[in-house]
């Protein structure tokens, strides 16, 4: 076996952490304990709910979040009515406001 084929192998078996044999020896004893220390320092339960800032931030969690809707495509259905009329007003409409065609 080549040692390309055996180091691929040797990374898909996980490394004996909390073996029995190594918690009797005092050096691996002692890097299990840190091991383990650091674990039980590591916060427990579900991530607390991260607060929206900014005004897209916040559109996004009310509409995109827990309880997405199709409100936001009529919002931009309006935005481009909007955006449509304006157009049309500056380039056209407002050339008829005191006389006719």
């Amino acid at each position: 076996m080549s040692f390309v084929t055996r180091r691929a192998l040797s990374t898909l078996i996980p490394p004996k952490v909390a073996s029995p044999s190594g918690l009797g020896a005092a050096q691996d004893a002692a890097r299990m304990q840190r091991v383990v220390s650091f674990y039980e320092k590591l916060p427990r339960g579900a991530a607390p709910e991260i607060k929206a800032k900014g005004p897209f931030a916040r559109y996004q969690a009310r509409y995109f979040g827990k309880n997405p809707s199709a409100t936001p495509i009529i919002h931009a259905i309006v935005f481009l009515v909007g955006i449509g009329y304006a157009q049309n007003y500056y380039f056209h409409l407002r050339h008829h406001k005191n006389n006719a065609h």
